[in-house]
């Protein structure tokens, strides 16, 4: 990887000498790599996945499930975890549940509990993100720091950079599908994009996956294409960082029939539809989803008599008891198809079983291959596609779209044919192509046997993923947090309140005396104030307020962080702020913006660049980020009260202080209360510490009314602190009433 050290998964080594109150402790380095693999959604287990449960357990499942078993085998690899999410639901099975379950020698699932217990689709996990990085964060003070973070798809992007962020971890991405990719073609398939974004939630997905390209030293892409022209319409598009290896088939499964094969169990349950089960077979295999385009398929074989006359239909999508049982948006796609089978008149014509077991699948194309059949793949996006693998290395020809991964696939294996799959002629005639030219099958057949063992093993895709992972190991010092303070000074206390200074504080004298007679009383419980003001201004107001001193102070929006009466700095924090931070760059593109007014030198810091701007004449936050993204300057945009404007590091911010300070300190989230008004309250409010919104908040908090741990509380300034902490009695036996959202 030539620019391993542009991204944000390291710092220079220099910056990285220890501190003589620090003491090293244990850390994998390489040649004994530890890689923690995170996938947030769908359903994961090692044995039997479901896949095509619904829509979100797809390829993805098998794909990390594959990644982490081939790194396993690996002899630079010490282990591999694949962290993932808890799920404790009556619809779905017990073993979700387990905590740990291994997936074979050297790998496991560690399946972490956030968010509601039951199961969840993929777009309604946004929320419980950063309660996600909270608990991953105590797993590994219990388990030891990976020496690589890998996240797979833009949800664990989001978690997984967030976390790399913090300790300094390099970190890897791999998008599997790119929000702003589908969100284009499912906009040009349906004429307008009505209703997407409140289905798909792309502001967040795409948010998402630009800070895991920000953050990822290295992108794992399956195809050229990925690259060319999907990671292309990304701010954070940096194609050097971009290495295309594409996944493997498990060759131990998918194999040719040979002469002592036999005619497997699911072909009775085929049979049981069709009239002529000794005809080829056109097979599919796909979740019902929009994107799959299995509608378009029904109707291109129905509207073909000489297909139906060539070739029988068999679409295994998923397994179901009921399709009312089923999500909303796959049993529209089934009944769907179910229609489409009535209006063609195609019973005895097309198998649809309600279900199969993994197992039955390799003896599905293989059957398939034997009839001299096609496999075909229609779907409108398709990052890669590995059913078309699995086809090919059994030796049943394919027919694929031609958007993303088929086009590689298909270049090096030699074994099918594209087709556009909005367009019905090009979808026949490859289908009649295939089943009607003998000598082409029997080439196409040979071709995908041989070019799959070529081309796609899993042996080969580790071998390249370690090469370049050792590569970025190598130009990357320990994690700074690595180290572990000698001296502990800071808990003297087991509580900690952490509150903001103007408006949550200030405002109300009354309650204001209070708050401090209260932790003037209270002395297990520490005071934190994290501001957006400078430090000299901070203290100034602080002795103005007669404040008792704070055991740590964290201001500059999050950028700068001191202990004690003394106000030592934080010097680990220190080491690592200002990584990637270009001032001059940020004001060279912002002063001169409609609507920026740059505030007095009393605001500007270091490490923060603080405008006032005009609402009505200032670009949206979106399209701030969009010019420093596209200039190359790596920067977080905090906007506060709807006027004011903070540009900080991208490893700054009210978030990422007080994680680091409960990392640093051994603090469990829920001793520490935070307390905040505003947006740039905001980073620090969400995750597993105890929140508190104060009345008299802003606009910019009102997304956060639903979040677990998060009260908002009726009274303004001091009082509502106050109230906050009686909800969750912080000053006794802890209660957190909202602790589940559901």
């Amino acid at each position: 990887m030539e620019n391993s050290l542009e991204t944000d998964s390291q710092l220079a080594p220099s910056k990285f000498a220890a501190a003589s109150d620090d003491v090293l402790v244990p850390f994998t380095r390489p040649g004994k790599l530890k890689v923690s693999l995170i996938s947030l959604h769908g359903l994961i287990r090692a044995h039997d996945p479901q896949l095509g449960w619904d829509a979100d357990t797809g390829g993805q499942i098998k794909y990390v499930l594959d990644l982490a078993r081939c790194l396993a085998r690996q002899p630079q690899v010490s282990g591999v975890e694949l962290v993932t999410r808890q799920i404790i639901d009556s619809s779905v099975d017990d073993s979700y549940a387990q905590l740990e379950e291994p997936i074979c020698e050297g790998a496991k699932i560690v399946r972490i509990p956030f968010g509601p217990k039951r199961y969840l689709k993929k777009e309604s996990l946004w929320p419980y993100i950063d309660i996600f990085v909270d608990q991953v964060l105590q797993h590994f003070k219990r388990n030891g720091l990976p020496a690589i973070i890998h996240g797979h798809y833009a949800d664990a992007g989001l978690a997984g950079a967030q976390l790399a962020r913090l300790l300094h971890i390099p970190f890897v991405f791999t998008g599997h599908s790119l929000g702003r990719v589908k969100r284009e073609r499912l906009s040009l398939r349906k004429g307008q994009s009505d209703g997407l974004e409140s289905k798909y939630k792309f502001s967040s997905r795409v948010e998402a996956e630009e800070i895991a390209l920000e953050t990822a030293a290295m992108i794992v892409t399956s195809t050229n294409q990925e690259v060319q022209q999907q990671y292309e319409m990304y701010d954070h598009y940096v194609p050097a960082r971009m290495e295309v290896i594409p996944p493997g088939v498990d060759l131990n499964e998918f194999w040719p029939a040979g002469d002592d094969w036999q005619r497997p169990a699911i072909a009775d349950q085929l049979d049981r539809f069709l009239k002529e089960p000794e005809k080829p077979m056109i097979l599919t295999l796909a979740r019902p989803d929009e994107r799959k385009n299995l509608e378009k398929l029904v109707q291109v074989y129905g509207e073909s008599e000489e297909l139906q006359e060539l070739a029988n239909l068999v679409l295994i999508l998923g397994s179901r008891d009921n399709i009312r049982d089923l999500p909303k948006a796959q049993q529209a796609i089934l009944t769907n198809i179910l229609h489409a089978i009535d209006r063609y008149d195609l019973y005895g014509k097309v198998a649809y079983p309600k279900t199969h077991a993994p197992g039955d699948v390799p003896d599905l194309y293989r059957l398939a291959a034997q009839g001299k059949g096609a496999f075909i793949n229609p779907a409108l996006t398709e990052p890669f596609g590995l059913t078309l693998l699995e086809a090919g290395a059994t030796g049943l020809p394919i027919v694929a779209t031609n958007d993303g991964g088929p086009q590689d696939i298909i270049a090096n294996c030699r074994n099918g044919l594209l087709i556009d799959p909005l367009d019905s002629a090009s979808i026949e005639r490859a289908l009649l192509r295939t089943l009607t030219e003998p000598e082409q099958w029997e080439e196409w057949s040979q071709n995908g046997v041989t070019g799959t063992r070529e081309h796609y093993s899993w042996d080969n895709h580790a071998q390249r993923y370690l090469r370049d992972l050792t590569d970025i190991l190598n130009h990357s010092p320990p994690p700074v947090l690595s180290h572990k303070s000698a001296s502990r000074r800071l808990p003297e206390f087991d509580r900690l309140i952490i509150t903001d200074l103007d408006n949550t504080l200030t405002g109300d004298d009354e309650s204001l005396r209070r708050f401090i007679e209260m932790i003037d009383q209270n002395e297990h419980v520490g005071l934190g104030i994290d501001t957006g003001r400078t430090l000299d201004s901070a203290m100034g107001l602080i002795e103005e307020l007669h404040l008792p001193k704070p055991d740590l102070i964290v201001t500059d929006v999050g950028t700068q962080l001191h202990y004690g009466e003394h106000l030592t700095p934080d010097r680990s924090w220190r080491k690592a702020i200002g990584y990637a931070w270009n001032r001059d760059a940020v004001c060279q593109l912002l002063d001169g913006l409609p609507g920026f007014y740059k505030q007095d030198e009393s605001h500007q810091s270091e490490y923060k660049v603080s405008y006032q701007i005009d609402p009505e004449k200032s670009p949206k936050v979106a399209a701030i980020k969009k010019i420093l993204r596209e200039a190359g300057v790596r920067a977080k945009v905090v906007l506060s009260l709807g006027m004011y404007l903070d540009v900080i590091p991208v490893r700054g911010g009210s978030d990422m202080s007080v994680r680091h300070i409960l990392w640093k300190w051994s603090f469990a989230p829920e001793d520490v209360l935070v307390a905040g008004d505003s947006g740039n309250d905001a980073g620090m409010l969400q995750g597993r510490s105890l929140g508190i919104v104060v009345g008299n908040y802003s606009p910019e908090l009102e997304r956060l009314r639903s979040r677990p741990r998060i009260y908002f509380a009726e009274a303004s300034h001091a009082a509502g602190i106050i109230e906050g902490i009686d909800y969750y009695n912080f000053l006794d036996k802890l209660v957190i009433p909202n602790d589940r959202i559901e």
